[in-house]
């Protein structure tokens, strides 16, 4: 048995929230251990955010240059997806290389360790043959991974996961994009653009179905104008592959294509962490926490693996909460050690960054702030774009909520009639009538994101809504659409 060597805090999985939270505490001067056993940094950089919005921004391009005809002459585009895969390549992964941030956390003062962790009882983590041991707490940030239905005889076949689109260097002529989510649609309009015949097949009834109706019927409109073929409330029950095409078959249809790209839905493998050593049920989709991101004494998560969304800004703004926390458990065990006249483990290094820990979301000196997900804002970087915040109409309606609706179409608006082309969109707001304040709201739009920060702002601080109304909102913008919505709350 490996003698435990003592450390202050292990982070298991770097990827951007466990990246973040390893590099913080390291730099506030804590011994950190960082276990990775992929690539530093996660998903984000390499298969997600980073990547995924290259191709969307060349995909976007390609549009652009096609909505010239009416507007401003004519044009010619042809499509080349060299440069898309070049640029992902060198600029957004480096060759799917994690040196870079591997040495940036080494740098800020980290120790980095390939390999798997697992819990190997209160505060230990067992990596191959070395057990760590941590004064303060272990931090979980493993993330999750694609969740591929148990569809007979997919497991058989080379199908694709966010994994291979990313990394793909020459396009197929055809395909299947097995889910109608928001990776699915995105990439299915990039592959789309450019030239690829593709089929998106979705079980639920509609695509984006997270989302509210009106927004799944302007995404499913605007793929079908790029040539995107959409089949929803289609079930698969069985996948082939010949060594050429697949053949997937549900719902008594079936669909051919070169390439079969499955997106849906992602999940955490809690079982694999060692859970049971700390009395804890791994058998479960996420790994619930607390508003400080607590799972058990000593024990934080942060990201997707807490169930609370797969987006990089929530494993960011939980990482915050997480640093806060231990470093405010630092701050009072070193206390501790100085009031006995012990030294403390902790050093002076800790001082220039408490500041992390002095004020939570109030404002207020020694708090930690608390996760509230109120306002958790959601883009799905389709064209156009679609930004949500808070309660669909229809979550509002099930929790008993007195809603209003107010509904703009953005072609109503100056910007959208100047715009011209592609000027599909709309915004929706959800409010609680007898609060007087939004609890939701969706911007769809060419700016669709961008718009959703007011939004945001207004459903997290509970804008009063006499107070939205008597904005003022610039003229002409995709915004000032708000403006119109707020006039149609009934």
């Amino acid at each position: 048995m490996a003698e435990p060597e003592l450390v202050d805090v292990v982070v298991v999985g770097l990827g951007v929230g466990g990246e973040e939270v390893a590099e913080r505490l390291a730099e506030a001067g804590l011994s950190v251990v960082g276990v990775e056993r992929d690539l530093v940094g996660g998903e984000c950089p390499y298969w997600g955010c980073i990547p995924s919005k290259m191709m969307i921004r060349a995909a976007n391009a390609l549009a652009e240059a096609r909505r010239v005809d009416g507007l401003a002459g004519t044009a010619q585009v042809q499509p080349d997806w060299a440069p898309v895969a070049k640029r992902i390549r060198e600029e957004a992964t480096d060759t799917w290389d994690d040196t870079v941030a591997a040495e940036r956390f080494i740098g800020k003062g980290g120790r980095l360790v390939r390999g798997s962790g697992r819990l190997d009882g209160p505060r230990r983590v067992r990596v191959g043959d070395q057990v760590f041991e941590a004064r303060y707490g272990v931090v979980l940030g493993t993330g999750t991974r694609p969740s591929v239905p148990p569809i007979d005889g997919l497991a058989d076949t080379p199908y694709w996961t966010n994994h291979q689109a990313i990394e793909v260097e020459e396009l197929p002529e055809s395909l299947l994009v097995l889910g109608g989510g928001a990776i699915g649609l995105e990439l299915a309009q990039v592959f789309a653009r450019f030239g690829v015949r593709v089929t998106v097949v979705e079980a639920l009834d509609r695509v984006l179905a997270i989302e509210e109706p009106e927004a799944s019927e302007v995404a499913a409109a605007a793929l079908r104008a790029d040539g995107v073929e959409i089949h929803t409330g289609v079930r698969a029950e069985r996948v082939e592959h010949d060594g050429t095409r697949f053949t997937l078959r549900g719902g008594g249809a079936e669909f051919t294509a070169d390439r079969l790209l499955v997106v849906t839905g992602r999940k955490a493998h809690l079982t694999e962490l060692g859970l049971d050593t700390i009395g804890l049920d791994a058998n479960q989709r996420y790994l619930p926490v607390d508003d400080r991101l607590h799972v058990t004494d000593h024990v934080w998560a942060v990201g997707d693996l807490t169930g609370e969304g797969a987006f990089t800004h929530i494993a960011m703004y939980q990482a915050g909460i997480v640093i806060a926390d231990i470093l405010a458990t630092a701050r009072q065990a070193k206390a501790g050690a100085d009031a006995s006249g012990t030294s403390s483990v902790v050093g002076g290094a800790m001082g220039a960054s408490s500041s992390l820990a002095a004020s939570g979301s109030s404002g207020s000196a020694g708090t930690v702030p608390r996760a509230d997900y109120r306002a958790l804002p959601r883009v799905t970087f389709t064209d156009p774009e679609i930004g949500a915040v808070g309660l669909t109409e229809q979550q509002a309606r099930e929790r008993g909520i007195n809603v209003q609706v107010g509904f703009t179409k953005l072609g109503s608006s100056t910007r959208g009639w100047i715009h011209r082309v592609g000027d599909d969109g709309f915004i929706k707001l959800v409010a609680d009538a007898d609060q007087g304040v939004l609890i939701g709201a969706t911007s769809v739009g060419p700016a669709g994101g961008e718009v959703l920060s007011a939004l945001v702002v207004a459903v997290h601080a509970a804008v009063p809504l006499s107070q939205l109304r008597h904005m003022i909102y610039a003229y002409p913008t995709f915004h000032r659409a708000i403006e119109s919505a707020l006039g149609d709350l009934s």
